[in-house]
């Protein structure tokens, strides 16, 4: 392989998990774990109406027993593809091991999909049955049923406004699962029998691509390849049967599948649902949850919220803040540098930790937390360190849906500037592209129905993730951005645009950005998304009146706040890569109208094309421009949508 230089890295090391090298399925851990457990031992708790409800290993395995009997008598197959859809819930698991347990293929999506992505992803991978969460999820698959000739079931959990609908093809969860205990009685011991003819390295997972760059692939995985990266996080994490996991989105990505899926079974930890998304960081604080995983995106959101309130203050809050936070810098400093504290330090810390670190771990849904993981988009450095300096032990994760987990920080060696080291047992490269390439037992089989795709990037046993990054001395892996969104300015130097936006979303005021640039112009702009929450109430103690949130990003003191804010930001950048232009957005990106995927990544090659106008206008040196969008609504009528935004010089004050 021309070009590739190869980062040795030591062998797989022994694992502590009791499943470890066994050659399970989830079905069968799922089963060892019944058995070992049973009813003493809480496998889930789900808040419902302010009561949190156990489920202990016995009902969670029997759930999924007659649920996988009940797809049975319904006409499911082995090979058969199931689609679910919706929030994180205790019936998102039974779903997914219940097609398992039947030798089928699990398939997930999140709960704001459009009707349209369901008709793709349930076409794609020919799925023969749904199972949904409620009436909107729904009536999202009826508006494309005539789309889907394979589909045979639509299966629901949450019954509210569903009992009167008359489609034949819809039926409850509850009566799938009495139609499964009916379907046991007359065949005793299929199940037992259907899980142990399973084998490892079966295909149970299609998990789709955010579709960044195009159209999301499905990238096929087996129980061994999910259990292999699930069994490094346990091994370098030690996470055991007393840990509590919050679960804050569904395991529909890799990620989630590994953490939530993966380490949970193996492990026989207790994964914990918040009542709704809107309530979950006050039922965070009731359970104190051990391990949490967010994406960047939502750690950006946690640390502006903070940054916010602060400034929102009386002023002997603000004061203990400005006081104690240098102390926790201070040690998070230390942390990374592996220094000793000194006594003065530690006691300042301690007393800074009693008086203000405390209470902002509790605000935040964190009060007890060992374990805290970020993954999916780069976390810049500056909100790395913030959390560390308030005794949040974040953690990075580096993986990609086709490739698996590459990395994972162990706690002796915390980077805020790398990912991780590479797992054990994997092998990393770098192209002379600076493209990071690896291999591992982790990695898919292939795109579902796709070779071409898959022979694209999976070449000689290779996955080339399409990432640019970098490997220290120490085997730490940097990731620096998506190779195709790297800029190569006039001057030489390189622009990493996934990085200098993380900044900027890290600031009270950003809640996201998108950063442009082109080889032929010096020009570098930024699309700033105001965070309408903290720039509203900013406003309001400033006096300043607004009616929308397109209004109020165009005010000219919003316009100068959002400069001070790049400013600061741009005395950290080189001087050829500063942020020289922006525009304050007259609304938020959407993923129902193609500009973020699912897990809320920039979709940029859709981004440059709905608004070629704006970047022409940013690039032809423009004071404004005016936006129009053709938009398509959920009932089929077209709309236009005018806005006027200004297009403001960084160094220029604005009067």
């Amino acid at each position: 392989m021309a070009g590739l230089k190869i980062q040795p890295v030591t062998e797989a090391a022994a694992n502590d998990s009791p499943l470890h090298g066994k050659g399970m399925t989830w079905p069968q851990v799922l089963r060892y774990n019944s058995n070992k457990y049973g009813a003493s031992h809480i496998a889930m708790r789900k808040k419902h109406y302010g009561i949190w409800q156990p489920i202990t290993w016995e009902d969670y395995f029997n759930n999924v027993k007659y649920l996988a009997l009940g797809l049975l008598s319904s006409g499911f197959q082995s090979g058969d593809k199931l689609l679910i859809i919706g929030d994180n819930a205790p019936q998102w698991y039974y779903a997914e091991l219940a097609a398992q347990a039947n030798h089928g293929i699990s398939i997930g999506l999140y709960p704001d999909v459009t009707a349209s992505e369901i008709a793709y992803t349930a076409g794609n991978a020919q799925a023969a049955f749904i199972i949904a969460e409620d009436q909107e999820q729904v009536d999202k698959i009826l508006q494309v049923k005539d789309q889907l000739p394979l589909l045979r079931k639509t299966i629901f959990w949450n019954y509210k406004g569903l009992t009167e609908y008359k489609e034949p093809s819809l039926i409850g969860m509850r009566q799938v699962i009495h139609d499964g205990e009916e379907y046991d009685k007359r065949h005793p011991q299929l199940f037992e029998e259907t899980i142990a003819s399973g084998k490892a390295e079966d295909p149970c997972a299609i998990i789709y691509t955010s579709g960044t760059t195009g159209t999301p692939k499905g990238a096929v995985h087996t129980h061994d390849s999910l259990m292999y990266g699930a069994e490094h996080i346990i091994g370098i994490d030690a996470i055991n049967e007393k840990d509590n996991i919050a679960c804050s989105l569904p395991p529909a990505w890799i990620t989630e599948q590994l953490l939530y899926m993966g380490c949970h079974l193996l492990s026989g930890s207790t994964l914990n649902f918040a009542e709704s998304a809107e309530t979950q960081q006050k039922d965070l604080r009731e359970i104190g949850p051990d391990i949490v995983c967010y994406g960047a995106r939502q750690w950006e959101s946690q640390a502006r919220a903070v940054q916010a309130n602060i400034q929102g203050a009386d002023i002997l809050k603000r004061f203990i803040y400005r006081l104690f936070m240098p102390s926790g810098y201070r040690m998070a400093e230390a942390e990374f540098k592996h220094q000793d504290r000194s006594f003065r330090d530690n006691i300042i810390n301690t007393l800074a930790d009693l008086c203000l670190f405390r209470q902002i771990r509790d605000n935040l849904g964190l009060p007890h937390t060992r374990l805290c993981y970020t993954s999916g988009q780069i976390l810049c450095p500056d909100a790395f360190q913030f959390f560390h300096a308030l005794g949040i032990q974040l953690k990075s994760i580096y993986g990609t849906t086709e490739g698996g987990i590459l990395t994972i920080t162990k706690k002796s060696d915390i980077n805020p500037d790398t990912v991780g080291a590479v797992v054990p047992g994997a092998e990393v490269g770098i192209t002379e592209r600076g493209e990071i390439v690896y291999r591992q037992p982790g990695m898919f089989i292939n795109y579902y129905n796709d070779p071409e795709k898959t022979s694209s990037v999976l070449k000689d046993g290779w996955f080339y993730s399409g990432d640019a990054g970098s490997i220290t001395e120490d085997r730490q892996l940097v990731f620096i951005d998506r190779k195709d969104d790297i800029v190569l300015l006039p001057c030489g130097e390189t622009l990493a645009p996934q990085l200098i936006e993380s900044r900027l979303k890290y600031t009270p005021y950003i809640k996201d950005a998108w950063v442009v640039a082109r080889s032929n112009s010096p020009i570098i702009a930024a699309i700033i998304i105001i965070d309408y929450g903290s720039v509203g109430k900013w406003a309001g103690r400033n006096q300043i009146a607004y009616t929308t949130f397109s209004d109020l990003a165009q005010k000219p003191e919003v316009y100068e706040l959002i400069r001070q804010a790049i400013l600061r930001i741009n005395r950290d950048l080189p001087d050829d890569c500063r942020i020289s232009k922006y525009v304050d957005f007259h609304k938020e990106f959407d993923p129902d109208e193609g500009e973020l995927t699912q897990d809320r990544k920039l979709r940029r090659n859709f981004l440059k094309e709905h608004y070629a106008g704006l970047l022409e206008a940013i690039f032809r040196n423009d004071s404004e421009t005016e936006i129009i969008l053709k938009l398509q609504y959920r009932d089929g009528r077209m709309g236009t949508v005018k806005a006027k935004v200004a297009i403001k010089d960084v160094k220029e004050a604005n009067q």
